[in-house]
């Protein structure tokens, strides 16, 4: 448990707290106050989950993480069997009597979302559309009716009734992601769903200089421009992410690589890092060789950039 709440501190503490930030998590705050479930969505990469606990801590009261799979049923989230304890008796006080007695009981061991549901804990939900539908039909009654149905459980009771401190807050990718299912409008209707974008190229670059500190700004400045730029040859709102960015202001800044669109260890580190989500978003015949291309036409514009830049402070 000390190792989940150290990951969930370091996951809210990595939002980096702009204004707008600030403002999205308030108002987010005041919905859920009000007894709407929260349900951040956008493109992989751009802090829906840091942004989600952030939001869940902010309730000061124990948050739950679960991640959604395909493979995850009603046993997940109720809870299961787990196996039997036996208990024997054996009574020889008096030497011409004896009595044993043999008791053997289930034992139970409650799935997350029950705990979170019987104790008011909030719970965040991350990735749900991994998780097929089926599964997530759980929600309906446990926004609608209040109560969490014990489905196939053969406990006394049928179902437990939702603390009124419980809160969730979901988290998705766009449908047109691998690996995603279609989610039920039933639960759509149900929740407040803000759309969670890529950052301008002025935030993502603070936020490089901030994660980087060893990075000249100007230079955190280039590769947030980068990221940005690969970004708009992408369909839809794919493409390099912030993380990217991070990852190649960290590595430059470790290897001592200059920010250089003209350096040939900054290309290939760039190649290295940006090549796999060019590929995966870009429309051409040989996708993985369409991006080099673009990654080292952008790197060299990149260098053109400074010398026009230089040229106009002169």
């Amino acid at each position: 448990m000390t190792i989940l709440k150290q990951g969930l501190k370091k996951a809210a503490d990595s939002v980096s707290q702009d204004e707008e930030m600030e403002d999205l998590l308030e108002r987010s705050l005041e919905y859920m106050k009000a007894g709407y479930p929260i349900h951040f969505t956008g493109p992989s990469g751009v802090g829906k989950t840091s942004l989600a606990i952030a939001l869940a801590k902010r309730r000061k009261k124990p948050v739950m993480l679960i991640h959604g799979n395909h493979e995850m049923g009603n046993k997940d989230l109720i809870g299961d069997f787990t196996g039997y304890t036996s208990k024997k008796l054996v009574d020889n006080y008096v030497r011409s009597v004896y009595k044993r007695e043999e008791n053997v009981t289930q034992n139970w061991r409650d799935g997350r979302l029950l705990e979170a549901v019987k104790h008011g804990y909030t719970l965040v939900y991350d990735e749900f559309t991994r998780s097929r539908a089926e599964t997530n039909n759980i929600f309906l009654s446990i926004l609608e009716e209040g109560i969490l149905p014990l489905y196939e459980t053969k406990q006394t009771e049928p179902f437990v009734r939702v603390h009124p401190e419980f809160a969730v807050i979901f988290t998705s990718n766009p449908e047109e992601y691998a690996g995603v299912y279609k989610t039920q409008d039933a639960l759509l209707d149900r929740l407040v769903t803000i759309f969670i974008g890529h950052r301008n190229v002025e935030r993502e670059a603070s936020i490089i200089n901030e994660k980087v500190p060893a990075l000249a700004e100007e230079d955190a400045n280039a590769i947030a421009e980068l990221t940005a730029t690969l970004r708009q040859q992408c369909k839809g709102s794919n493409g390099p992410s912030i993380r990217s960015g991070l990852m190649i202001a960290k590595l430059a800044a470790r290897q001592d690589i200059a920010i250089d669109g003209e350096d040939e260890r900054f290309k290939q580190l760039c190649l290295d890092v940006l090549t796999d989500p060019m590929s995966r978003c870009i429309e051409a015949d040989e996708p993985l060789q369409a991006a080099r291309q673009l990654i080292e036409d952008t790197c060299m514009n990149m260098k053109k950039e400074e010398q026009r830049s230089d040229e106009d402070e002169q």
